[in-house]
Formats: C-alpha cells, structure tokens, sequence
C-alpha cells in the first residue's frame, strides 16, 4: 500500500507547512493554485469570507496581489461580485467557505444565472475521506447548486485544479455568461502538484463549443424581412449589452429607421433620448414600446429572450409581426414565441455580416406614429395635491442633478420600475439590476461591486426601504474601502409592489406588507411606544452608526439640495426619501393580459 506523506494527509484544522526542499520536489499546494489561477485568469479584485474549509486558501491570499473585500455576509459577496461583473463585462470573484457559506451563496448565483453574469465562485468543502460523513459544516455543494450555475465541479484531484480553473473561467464568459462553482475539498487544497498554472487562453472543451459565427442563409432571411417591412421594431435585451452590440444596433436602426424598445436588462443599450426611442417594453414599459409591438410587421429580438414581464398574453403578443430571434443561446430560441426567423450566434458577429444587406425603405408614416405615442403617451404621474414627495420625482431629480451621467444601481420593487421608467439612460452598463429572479437584497452590495470595478463613476444606488434592510449590513464596506456610493432610500413604509398589487387585484387587503406599526391589519399589529414609529427604522441614525453622511428629505426641494451635495462629494451618503405610501407604479399590464391591454396613470 503506497504511504500517504504527510503533507498530503487530511490534518483537518491544523497548519502545515512543508520546507524548501518539499516545495522544490512536489510544487505548489493546492491552495496556492487557485491563487494563482484567479491571477492568471484576470482576477484582480475577490470577494469572500473565511471559514475552516477554507482557511488555506486565504492564507495565500496573505500576501497575493489581489484586492481581496470581506462582505459580512456570503449572499452579500456574491452581489458584489454580480455588480463589479455587470459593470465592467469581466468574471466576477467570490469565495466562500462550505455548508451554510456555500448555502448562503445560493440566492446570488441564481441571480447571476438568470440575467447572464459571467462569475466564478469557489467554495471549501470538507475533505474526500469526510464526504459523506455529515461532518461539521458538510453540504452537498455542486447538488444544491447544479440549476443554479451555468457549471459546477467538485474538485477530487490536485492535479487537475489547474485546469479546473481556467476552464470555469472560459465557461463563465463564453457564449451566453453564467456563474461557474468550483467546489474544492479541503486536503486538496492541503495537497501538492506539479501541474503548471493554466490561462483560460489555453482552453479547447470539446463538450463545449459555443456558436458564434452566424448562418449565412439565415442571416440572408432576415435581411430580406428587414427590407421588406414598413413596421419594424428592434426589440433589444441584455444580450446587446453583454456581447458588445450597441454601437451596431445603434447603427442597424439610426441608418435604416427601426424604432428601438428595450428590456429592462437591455436599459442603456440604445439611447433613450432618440427619437426612434420607445423606452422599456412589457409589464411596466411605456405606451409608445407596447403599442409598437402589438402594431409591428416585424419584431427582431436582439440578445433578449420573450419573458413573461415582456410579452403579457403570449397568444396576443406581435400577432401581426414576423418574429425573428437572434440569441446566442440556443435553448432561448423558439422556447417561449414561435420565432419565423431564427439566428444563433453571437450578436455582434451576426449584426456585422447583416448590416452590409440593409436597404433604406421609407417608413416616414411608421416613424410619424411612434412620434405620436412618444409625445402623447409618455410616462407620466398625476401631481399630488397633499404635498407628500412622489418616488417618480426623487428619481426625475436624480437624472437632472446627475446631468445623466450615473451608473444607477437599483433593488427590485416599484424603486426598480421607476429608476427604469423616470431616469433617461443613454449609456451600455449604466443600469444594473437584478431582472430574471428579481432578488430583493441586490441593491446595497452590487452598487458595492460597481462601484469597487468603476471608482470615478457616480455609482447610484436606489432602494425601496423593504429590500434595503435585506443586506443592509454591507453599508459598512463601503465605508471601509471608502466607496463614495449614494444608497438612496425611497422610503414608504411598504412592501410597495406586492402592496399595488394587493390594491389593484386583492381588494386592498393589505396582507403583510404594512412596514409601520400604524395602520397594520388586525392580524399584524403590534405595540411600539416610538414617538414617530413611520421612521422605524430610523435609516439616517443606522448609516451614521455606519459612517456614512446621512439625511433625510421630505420634499422634492430637499431633496434636490441633497442630491446636488452629495453626487459632488466623494464619500458615501444615505439618504432616506419619505415619500407617498399609495403611489403606484403605471402603465402596467395585468398579469395574463396582452400588452395592448394597460392600466394607464390618470391623465392617459
């Protein structure tokens, strides 16, 4: 029976560290391969916590040039690292150690899987002899995680974590991104190899060939449909933004008159101060986009993927139009619309061969129309007679005192649909957002992780005061690391979505969305001897015992004082905006219905 050298054996929490001459013989230890795999694969900035399974990891993270920021919650990690990916294009970093570190991770790979987020997660797990066991802090890591990744691996040799490595890192960031977990038990970290590091450059899977080049004869199609038609619409999702698409979609609907309608994942891909602008199409979108859809000869769906928020009554969407789908996800095309024109391949190699069998076709009436939606059906709120500051404001007055410049960072709710529907963006990567799974609890860390990838931007984040208190322990990071983020709060004392809808379709029972003790329903109330209990909590007293320079506003003067103050000064602010409890978010298209079918605000 071959001995196992020491250095090798399972020394469970207990330190080793072999001399030089072991080194010389057997290489580099585990641990030290994943650093320096995250280096060679681009790593600059990691986002973790420690824990015993991975103890030795961060011991080489001791002295490693990597940037290394402590979240004081894995799920708050992962964010981070989600945010820094959206807005830089590159694989986000986390690491975390196993059982509820690697749980807790959960939630951000799902976001990251649902909205296309190139990231490489790694997690400790027990060692090999252990698996299986039940032991202290065991989970079944890569079975918890299999629908939430992209791809995950357990680790069983050392001396294939090299290439494990660089392959997550290509899987990650090939084809349509996702997240990629690598699950390392502890004595592989503890053991030694030989093997040399390996660049995500060096990799060929030959399970794994993502299309890219395009069909010609499809792209040939699709170019006639585009030449033939008098109503196109270019129906634009995340996928522009992620492929590097916009200049030439800009280009594909400037030159050949197309009017444009986004995602919310799509925000910023084309801008929205065009006039052949439609804003954000579906659920919330805008009148002019809903009405273009449902009146188009053809739609061409660029990188988006006909989600439900999207298409409303799918029997009833574009029933007029020619569907032509170009995704590099080849499972996306034909799942939910029957798509007449399909095109798998990447989206920049598919616009660049397409753009040279455009012909300019006159669609001066098409064009005329969407100018009247645009100036007539706008979106628009009814002015309040009873003084309370309305959320469409606070954010109009962000786009105003920014000058458009900000990178908006938002949570999910009525705070995310009015960042979407009240700030203009004119920029790819200037709206991050969590759209496929919708995590409350996104806002706060991933304007940490932007803001951590873009220092000099003006990095906004804008919460409902439901959602803010999900990580709203991450606040201190960013004073740590001297974040100038403005965490702004649209505070209404409610679960506010889940509330309109309780309004619109529930007959206003108001089941568990009340967030002061006042005027909670029977089975909610409780006792509180506050003299102001509509602060609770008191968001402006919690970022000072952060360190964050904190107020809050009442009215849209205040508030727009405020903003001009902070947006000029580069440390992080909180500020809480009071604003009215029974606003709601419109247009909207009711669940099951089709887009022509809205709730309009009152003047519509």
């Amino acid at each position: 029976m071959t001995q196992v050298p020491p250095y090798q054996r399972n020394l469970g929490e207990t330190a080793f560290t072999p001399s030089p001459e072991m080194l010389r013989k057997q290489g580099r230890s585990g641990a030290q391969c994943v650093v320096d795999g995250l280096i060679s694969n681009g790593c600059k900035v990691l986002f973790g916590y420690p824990g015993g399974t991975v103890i030795d990891i961060f011991d080489k993270l001791y002295d490693s040039p990597i940037k290394f920021v402590l979240p004081r919650h894995e799920q708050g990690g992962i964010h981070m690292a989600d945010g820094y990916a959206r807005a830089t294009g590159k694989v986000g970093c986390a690491l975390v150690t196993s059982g509820p570190g690697a749980t807790n991770a959960v939630t951000g790979l799902a976001t990251a899987m649902m909205d296309g987020v190139p990231m490489v997660v790694i997690s400790g797990q027990v060692a090999m002899n252990l698996i299986g066991t039940d032991a202290f802090q065991e989970a079944d890591t890569t079975g918890i995680t299999r629908g939430v990744t992209k791809h995950n691996i357990l680790v069983r040799s050392v001396d294939d974590l090299p290439r494990i490595i660089a392959e997550a890192f290509f899987i990650a960031s090939t084809g349509k991104p996702g997240p990629v977990l690598i699950d390392i038990p502890k004595n592989i970290q503890q053991q030694y190899t030989l093997q040399p590091d390996v660049s995500m450059q060096d990799v060929a899977i030959r399970a794994y060939q993502p299309t890219l080049l395009p069909p010609p004869d499809q792209v040939a199609r699709l170019a006639e449909a585009i030449n033939k038609s008098h109503r196109p619409v270019l129906y634009v999702g995340g996928g522009a933004i992620v492929s590097n698409s916009c200049a030439l979609l800009r280009s594909l609907a400037e030159t050949y008159d197309i009017p444009v309608c986004t995602t919310l994942m799509g925000l910023g891909a084309f801008p929205e101060t065009s006039p052949l602008s439609m804003w954000m199409v579906g659920m919330h979108g805008s009148i002019a986009a809903n009405q273009a859809i449902q009146q188009a000869d053809l739609v061409i769906s660029a990188g988006a993927r006909f989600d439900d928020r999207v298409t409303g009554r799918i029997s009833d969407f574009a029933c007029s139009a020619q569907i032509a789908h170009i995704d590099v996800d080849a499972s996306a095309i034909g799942k939910n619309v029957k798509t007449d024109i399909s095109v798998c391949a990447d989206l920049r190699q598919t616009l660049e061969v397409l753009l040279p069998q455009i012909r300019k076709v006159d669609r001066s009436d098409w064009l005329e129309q969407i100018a009247k939606w645009r100036k007539e059906k706008p979106a628009i709120y009814q002015p309040r007679n009873d003084g309370k500051l309305q959320p469409q404001a606070v954010v109009e007055a962000i786009d105003r005192k920014s000058n458009g410049r900000a990178t908006i960072v938002t949570d999910v709710g009525q705070n995310q649909m009015w960042a979407a529907q009240f700030y203009r963006y004119t920029r790819p990567r200037s709206f991050i957002s969590s759209g496929g799974l919708g995590t409350m609890g996104f806002g706060v860390p991933a304007a940490i992780g932007a803001q951590m990838a873009c220092p000099e931007a003006l990095m906004v984040s804008i919460n409902g005061d439901g959602g803010f208190q999900m990580n709203i322990q991450e606040l201190v990071v960013a004073v740590e690391h001297k974040l100038p983020v403005k965490f702004i709060v649209l505070n209404n004392a409610r679960l506010g979505m889940v509330r309109q809808w309780q309004d619109l379709f529930y007959g206003g029972r108001h089941s568990a969305t009340i967030l002061t003790p006042d005027n909670r329903p029977k089975n909610e109330q409780i006792v509180c001897d506050i003299e102001e209990p509509a602060y609770l909590p008191d968001f402006v007293k919690i970022g000072e015992a952060y360190g964050i320079r904190s107020k809050r506003v009442t009215t849209l003067a205040e508030a727009e004082a405020v903003f001009e103050e902070a947006f000029s000064d580069p440390h992080p602010w909180l500020i809480e905006c009071i604003v009215a409890e029974d606003e709601n978010v419109l247009p909207m298209v009711p669940p099951g219905a089709p887009l022509s079918d809205m709730i309009l605000p009152p003047r519509c």
